[in-house]
């Protein structure tokens, strides 16, 4: 005879031999097969389950092989498996050593906590150290969200969940992908690793590195972090994100792309208020917008837009100072108006035109709205402009009120309205000075070609006369109120910046704590540990007996 078997109908109740960690079982039905499962005992179920327990664990299952003298057992059928009244696993399968307290199930797999269901088809549980992980794809769900991953771990002292690699996250309200997730399901906190992305009808956040609470719906993100609302981008070197306030804030090396209005803005600390339409940034902020293929630039120590997109508002306060070909400026506070086209600056404004310069109470810049093309200014109060001559001699023209007209973004024609007054070097066509013009009239016009005066037009009875350079002193060659400015000349981009203070602001959030090694420590082969718990196999260096098959043994 083959096999000898060995068949109890009644119940049985026996405690291990086992010097250490005992695993006590009931079986309705014990049988023995010295071939097939050597030094084994097989368990079946009759009217109820086999059952284990062993250190706070319970097992319940249909059918299991027990290895007495090696504390290990392995479950068929409907298998259950309790750890307090916290733990709950339930499967087809499954492997458990009572002296490395490790377990192992697979063919659908449930792992149920308080606050989430785990389901995949295989699962590793180290009871010491008290970690369950799957390493073929696994899912994880609470009662408003799903999260996938092909890696997965959960250390139940800090009820702390780890995924890895094809990292999904599925909410009514959004859906993160990351490369790496550290989750703790009762504060609902994530940590973020590798390129991830949160995606939502608010906006979708981007970063290599971040932290977000999805209980409160707001996180922090570093690392090539950027969040995209609409036409807006923000980047920073690390981001705050409010997804119920539609709010973000950024802080170091900050830009806010608006594709819309093919301008960016610059910064080391920004604000957007999406339902607001608004976005503030301040410590060395500018602004960079495409004109006609030319760009403006805007700085000052705050920046402030407003409005949708071609309906937006610019205002920038304190030290504002702008630049652009042929064109630069500086004002306590300018104003920008897309609607209107009009650019106003206020607070001891200027503007320099080339080798003119442009001074009032407030000037404004009009553009066309339908081309984007500088048209014209207008300067109200206490109108003066100066055209410098020679290192001495300054062209000057003052009024009331001055209007100018812009050709191809040069300024082309001038014309300055009450109570005006000149002073004009008229020079011979070699260059040669012929003398100084002094005039007073109503109106004045003034046509430039090639940035230089070729026809003054006085209008209303002027008053002029044109003196020899002998005859006018040096103190009579400049009209009330001159103030040539030229040293404050924004001639290039750098000076938008220059005797500015430099910021480096600080992290929006500090480093983070989160260990991203959850995976380190588990063992590199989880599955041959466990096979080295079978009897078969931990004998089988020493025999030639036959390997078990994960196979139901009463069937066999």
């Amino acid at each position: 005879m083959k096999h000898l078997i060995f068949c109890s109908f009644i119940l049985i109740s026996v405690v291990s031999f086992s010097q250490n960690r005992e695993i006590y079982y009931e079986s309705d039905r014990t049988s023995k097969d010295q071939q097939k499962y050597p030094e084994a005992l097989l368990f079946s179920k009759v009217n109820q389950q086999v059952y284990f327990k062993h250190e706070g664990i319970e097992v319940w299952c249909d059918q299991a092989v027990f290895y007495q003298e090696d504390n290990f057992f392995r479950a068929f059928g409907q298998v259950k498996m309790n750890q307090g009244d916290t733990i709950k696993m339930f499967s087809k399968y499954a492997e458990y050593d009572g002296n490395s307290k490790f377990a192992f199930a697979s063919d659908d797999v449930k792992l149920i906590t308080p606050s989430n269901t785990l389901t995949t088809d295989s699962l590793f549980f180290d009871r010491q150290k008290q970690n369950a992980f799957y390493r073929s794809g696994g899912t994880v769900k609470d009662s408003v969200s799903t999260i996938t991953s092909i890696y997965g771990n959960y250390d139940m002292p800090a009820k702390k969940y780890s995924f890895r690699q094809q990292v999904e996250v599925s909410h009514p309200d959004y859906n993160i992908t990351s490369e790496q997730i550290v989750f703790y399901p009762e504060t609902g906190h994530a940590y973020l690793y590798g390129p991830s992305t949160i995606l939502s009808e608010s906006g979708t956040v981007f970063c290599k590195k971040g932290y977000y609470d999805t209980k409160s719906d707001q996180g922090y993100f570093v690392k090539d972090a950027n969040v995209k609302y609409e036409n807006r981008d923000l980047y920073g070197d690390s981001i705050y994100f409010n997804r119920k306030r539609n709010y973000a804030s950024a802080t170091q090396n900050i830009r806010v792309v608006d594709t819309a209005n093919a301008s960016t803005l610059y910064g080391n600390y920004a604000e957007v208020f999406k339902d607001k339409d608004s976005i503030i940034v301040t410590k060395t902020p500018y602004i960079a917008s495409l004109q006609q293929q030319d760009s403006l630039f805007i700085a000052s120590d705050t920046l402030l837009i407003t409005g949708k997109s071609k309906f937006r508002k610019v205002s920038a306060y304190y030290d504002v100072r702008l630049f652009k070909q042929n064109l630069n400026g500086k004002s306590d506070s300018l104003h920008l108006d897309e609607v209107t086209g009009i650019t106003k600056m206020i607070g001891n404004p200027v503007l320099w035109s080339e080798n003119k310069q442009i001074t009032g109470d407030t000037i404004q810049l009009i553009n066309d709205t339908l081309t984007n093309k500088l048209d014209s200014l207008k300067v109200y109060n206490n109108s003066f402009m100066i055209q410098k001559d020679t290192i001495e001699g300054f062209n000057q023209v003052k009024g009331k009120f001055l209007y100018g007209l812009f050709e191809d973004n040069e300024l082309n024609e001038v014309n300055v309205i009450k109570n005006t007054e000149t002073i004009y070097y008229i020079r011979e066509e070699n260059g040669d000075l012929f003398g100084i013009n002094k005039a007073l009239a109503s109106t004045i016009k003034l046509i430039f070609e090639d940035q230089k005066i070729v026809d003054i037009y006085y209008y209303n009875q002027p008053d002029d006369k044109t003196y020899p350079e002998s005859k006018m002193p040096p103190n009579a060659r400049k009209l009330k109120g001159f103030n040539w400015r030229g040293e404050e000349q924004i001639r290039s981009k750098k000076d938008l910046f220059s005797n500015r203070k430099s910021y480096k602001s600080k992290p929006i959030i500090g480093e983070f704590k989160e260990d991203r090694k959850p995976f380190s420590k588990q063992p590199q082969k989880p599955e041959l540990q466990l096979n080295l718990n079978d009897k078969s196999v931990l004998r089988n260096n020493s025999s030639n007996k036959q390997k078990p098959k994960k196979s139901n043994p009463i069937n066999d």
